[in-house]
Formats: structure tokens, sequence, C-alpha cells
């Protein structure tokens, strides 16, 4: 089952929302994509977007202006979900927003009940891309993955871990090292079982800073930081990826923004400059 929700045009290309039933997740999902104006059997780029926490696919859609730029590099924008949805999905208990629906982190959980539903790793690695291709006109070929907040570490370990996949990751505000803050700890007791000394292997799996500590190459990265984020102390740990980065040579750029905060307010203000560090990766050996 594979629906088309709405299309509405957005400089010269459509902006659309879709429904389909996730095999993964086991419930139905909604994602949007922003396809800008393409001719005849032609294939172009795209970036996976991947929100942060009580996100759906809409929000990037409707607060990050990135279409402008997407349609002036013709690259297509592909937003998913941030967890599984339907009221038969288990959620946290008393209803937090930073665990259970709209905070998947990006994981498969391995804990019941949990694990039925909580698949986001494998959505958005496998599933999902079989079904956007299927209403895109992706080159499968030229993909790369961008993301905010808990989408930011989303789009860190997803890229860091399946480098022949992407071409570049980009991240806003990234939740950096999730097995050392309290969203993450959080989470992941719950998602993966135990905490960092008893399920140490399940737990530095899914954190960047950890994932990079091992890593002697990788695909090119851009971290963007506001220095008046609400959350970059306690949450982000933006300081223990860049101790790791410091120590090798790796195309990681991490730059900190004056003054911006966590908000889409910062993300509208730099996203054409990822989107612009995307297609220059996206197209590098293209004949355009």
């Amino acid at each position: 089952m594979l629906e088309e929700l709405s299309a509405v045009k957005s400089f010269g290309g459509l902006q659309k929302r879709f429904q389909h039933k996730s095999v993964v997740l086991n419930c139905y999902m909604n994602f949007s994509v922003y396809v800008p104006p393409v001719t005849g059997e032609e294939k172009i780029p795209a970036i996976y977007w991947l929100s942060g926490l009580t996100c759906t696919d809409e929000n990037f859609v409707t607060k990050a202006g990135a279409q402008k730029y997407a349609a002036k590099e013709r690259i297509i924008l592909v937003c998913a979900d941030t967890s599984p949805r339907g009221d038969f999905i288990p959620d946290d208990e008393d209803g937090a927003y930073d665990f259970g629906l709209g905070a998947g982190f990006y994981l498969n959980a391995t804990e019941s009940p949990w694990s039925k539903n909580y698949q986001m790793y494998d959505y958005i690695v496998h599933e999902l891309p079989k079904v956007v291709e299927k209403v895109c006109p992706i080159n499968t070929s030229r993909v790369s993955i961008s993301g905010h907040s808990m989408g930011g570490h989303g789009a860190l370990i997803i890229g860091l871990k399946n480098n022949s996949v992407y071409s570049a990751i980009s991240a806003f505000s990234p939740i950096c090292s999730p097995s050392n803050c309290p969203w993450g700890k959080k989470a992941f007791s719950k998602y993966l079982g135990g905490n960092f000394e008893s399920n140490r292997g399940a737990w530095l799996s899914y954190d960047a800073v950890e994932i990079i500590k091992d890593t002697k190459s990788c695909i090119p990265i851009l971290i963007d930081q506001g220095t008046d984020d609400e959350f970059l102390k306690d949450q982000l740990k933006t300081e223990l990826i860049e101790q790791v980065i410091s120590g090798k040579d790796l195309p990681v750029k991490l730059r900190y923004q004056k003054g911006y905060d966590h908000s889409y307010f910062f993300i509208s203000s730099f996203i054409g400059e990822h989107i612009k560090f995307h297609s220059k990766h996206l197209k590098a050996g293209l004949k355009i």
C-alpha cells in the first residue's frame, strides 16, 4: 500500500506527502518528499532528512525553507518520520516527549515491547529508500543524509555505518554521544536494555563519538552547532565529538555558530549551505 496524500507546487517542483504500510515497523508511516523539476526519465540525487524529538515528517518541510535551495541544486529531499505511529504503538508510560512516539532514536530496539515496532535504523537504511524510489526519480548511487538533534544523531550513525551508501553527512545540533547524556541514556536503557557498562557493545554501536573513535576513514561530514543552544552542555555533548575528531585526519568540519539556538530559526539560517555542501559531494564526478 502506497498512497499520495498531498502535492503542492513549490519553486517549480512539487512538495508531496505519502503514506505506506511499513513491514519493518508494523504500522502505517508517512513521509514527505520535495522533487524539483525533472525532464523525461532523468534521475537526480537525493538527501534524506531525519528530524528531532517530537517531530514528524512535516516539521522540516514547513519550517526549514529548504525547497528553494533544493530546486536550485536539483536535489530531491526525503523527510522521514521520527518513530513508528499508531494508537497501538507502545509509548512512554508518562507521555514524555523524549521517548516512544516521536523519539525512535534511529536504532533497532531489542527489548520488549519496543522491538516489535521500533526498528527505525532498518526502516531508514533499507525499507524507506525502496518505497521512495517508487515515486521519486532518484539516482540511487547519489544519496546523502542529514538531520537535526536526535535526527543529527541518526544521520551521523547511519552515514558512518554505511559509507558505501551515502556520499556525505551533515547535522545541525546533533546528539553526539547518546551514551553520555540523559536523553540517550533513557532511550538506550529501554530500547536496548541495561546500561553503558552492562550492554556496552549495543550502546556504542549507536553512538557517533564511539563510532568515530574506531573510524580510519569516512565520507565528508559537516556539523553546525549554535553557541546559545540550551541543550548544548547537558544533552548534545558536542565537545566529545570535537575531541575525537581533533586527533584524526578525517573530512569532518565542525562549526560553532555564535548566538544561534536549537530551533528551526537556526536550521533555516544555514540549510542553504548544507544543501550546497551535499550537492558538491553528490555530484562529484558527474557531468552536469
